[in-house]
This record gives structure tokens, C-alpha cells and sequence, in this order.
């Protein structure tokens, strides 16, 4: 790592987790965000709790439909549920749309919900925020 890389990183404002299967959602958020905060990604809810637990961000995007073990909505417990995580801010990125979906979300901890297609400027606003 390089003196100017360091510097970069100790600018940005900091870290928001982006926890997605679709690696081109991922990207799209990352270099929405990049410039100003820390990225980190997940493809899948397994993953997103190990980086939860070994980086503890304050904020993190979230995809409900996920393969695997968990979906994003068991990972939106797990971190509501978690005394050291559940200041952890949460905004459900999904391509579920209905009423219904984005108030269960909210009524489990969900902070905001963006339906895909999404604004990236919506969701670097939402950040920005969040984190300033």
C-alpha cells in the first residue's frame, strides 16, 4: 500500500458494507461510492455476517433475495437482534417492490428500502446522510 493510498483511505468518511449476488449491482454501488467512503462487498449473507463481524460498518446495503444459508432479510435480523450491531443502519436495496415488502422490512429494522431499479444518486444521498 502506498503513503497516497493510505491518506486516500484515511479521508473518506467511512465504511458502508454492500451486500449483493449480483456483482453488477455491487460495482455500480462501489463506484458510486468509493470516492468518499470505505467499500466493502458481500455476495451473500453468510459472507455479509463475517464481514459484520470483522469490520463492523455503520452502514450497509442490503439485497433481500440472496442464494445460500441466508436472505437478506436473516441478515437484517441478525443485525437488529446483535447489541454490538443494531445501531448498524440498514437500507434494503431490492428489486421486491410491493408495499408489503419494504413494510415488513421496516417493521424487522430495516432503515430505508430502495426498490431496483434504483437512483444511485438516491442511495449516495441516503449514505451521505448518514454518514458525513
Amino acid at each position: 500500500m502506498t503513503q497516497q493510498t493510505t491518506r486516500q483511505d484515511s479521508a473518506k468518511r467511512g465504511t458502508v458494507l454492500v451486500v449483493d449476488d449480483n456483482a453488477d449491482i455491487r460495482r455500480l454501488v462501489h463506484l458510486t461510492l468509493e470516492k468518499h467512503y470505505t467499500v466493502l462487498e458481500a455476495a451473500d449473507g453468510h459472507s455479509a455476517l463475517q464481514m459484520l463481524s470483522e469490520h463492523r460498518p455503520p452502514v450497509v446495503l442490503l439485497d433481500i433475495m440472496m442464494p445460500g444459508e441466508f436472505d437478506g432479510l436473516q441478515v437484517l435480523d441478525a443485525i437488529k437482534h446483535d447489541p454490538e450491531l443494531q445501531c448498524t443502519l440498514v437500507a434494503m436495496v431490492t428489486a421486491r417492490g410491493q408495499a408489503m415488502d419494504g413494510l415488513e422490512a421496516r417493521m424487522r429494522g430495516a432503515d430505508a428500502y430502495f426498490i431496483k431499479p434504483f437512483s444511485p444518486r438516491d442511495l449516495k444521498i441516503w449514505v451521505e446522510n448518514r454518514l458525513p
